[in-house]
């Protein structure tokens, strides 16, 4: 509401201008209503490129300005410095005034923004470590990490801090699952917006929702990195996809799926344990437990033990992007010289 009448006020301030400079350069009624409509034409004008620059990121519109600024500087100093005096002797001080603001003042203009685009503030040294600082705290989180949940178990412990960015794309794609007709994609959704809502409430914590989007952009996950470059934040995510593609364009990604990994209790070879069979494996005789991380242990020869707990012996560990496996051995079927081997 604040705006709407702002924008009326500019029309009201554009129009009557208009209206007076037009009819005291020319006093005839029909003047001062050209004057009115040439005012508003202007306002219009006015309201139409602010509204297409409310997109446009702060350091494109700063860099513009600069640009435009420079080139009509250089235009005045040309025209003073070497070309008043010839421009007077044939007849064109206007029109070339006029063509040589335009001309520069243009070429600074499309300069200033390109580089505008271009410009990391991190560049500078004397800005580098106050930008770095500022954008420590700052995380985008993806909808896969939301949906996942273990991000508000880290938050409950207080390793986590700063500011979470929450852009409105991400929020509508979450909706879109939890609308969903398929209850699984449906039961992900709403858990995801559950998720949100624990993380709002913690106290040590500052959730913001942002409206920036970028409509050229069809894929959510380039949107994101977009945002993260444009806001130097990182991107937290669990997504093995989008980590990559965002480490190769120089984001910073915290990956959940990474740190519960490297937090699972360390297993060496010769190492005893006790788990229970859950399943059969892939080859003969094969069984397969589980620890309480969700970690899979491959026992040989325990398919018979279908169901029970038994002590096996750990032979080898296996590290995958998808987790980690524990091969082991019946503690009984292990030799005797097994133990002593690790020990030396």
């Amino acid at each position: 509401m604040g705006l709407f009448i702002l924008r009326i006020l500019l029309l009201v301030a554009t129009g009557t201008s208009g209206y007076f400079l037009l009819y005291q350069a020319n006093p005839l009624p029909e003047s001062g209503l050209w004057g009115v409509g040439i005012g508003l034409i202007a306002g219009l004008l006015v309201i139409i490129l602010e509204r297409s620059m409310r997109r446009v990121p702060l350091k494109v519109v700063i860099g513009g300005a600069i640009g435009l600024v420079l080139g009509l500087m250089l235009a005045n100093l040309l025209i003073n410095s070497f070309f008043t005096g010839f421009f007077e002797g044939l007849g064109i001080n206007f029109s070339a005034y006029v063509l040589i603001n335009s001309a520069l003042g243009y070429l600074g203009l499309l300069l200033g923004l390109k580089r505008g685009k271009e410009f990391e503030p991190s560049r500078l040294p004397w800005l580098s470590k106050k930008v770095n600082q500022g954008s420590d705290g700052h995380k985008l989180l993806d909808t896969s990490v939301i949906i996942d949940g273990r991000i508000a178990d880290i938050c409950d412990t207080g390793f986590m801090e700063g500011t979470f960015i929450i852009p409105q794309f991400i929020l509508q794609e979450l909706q879109h699952i939890a609308d969903s007709s398929d209850p699984l994609k449906r039961g992900r959704g709403r858990r995801g917006l559950d998720v949100l809502n624990r993380i709002q409430k913690q106290a040590n914590l500052e959730v913001k929702i942002v409206d920036q989007d970028y409509p050229k952009i069809q894929e959510v996950d380039a949107k994101l990195i977009a945002l993260a470059k444009d806001t130097s934040a990182k991107i937290v995510t669990n997504d093995f996809n989008l980590n990559k593609v965002a480490e190769l364009q120089g984001v910073p990604v915290l990956n959940i799926n990474q740190l519960f990994n490297a937090l699972k209790p360390v297993v060496l070879p010769g190492e005893v344990m006790n788990v229970k069979v859950l399943k059969e494996g892939k080859e003969p005789g094969q069984g397969v437990a589980y620890l309480d991380d969700g970690t899979m242990v491959v026992v040989d020869n325990a398919r018979r033990y279908m169901g029970k707990n038994v002590d096996v012996t750990v032979t080898s560990v296996l590290q995958t992007t998808a987790g980690r496996m524990i091969f082991t051995i019946l503690k009984e079927d292990a030799p005797e010289n097994f133990y002593q081997s690790f020990n030396h």
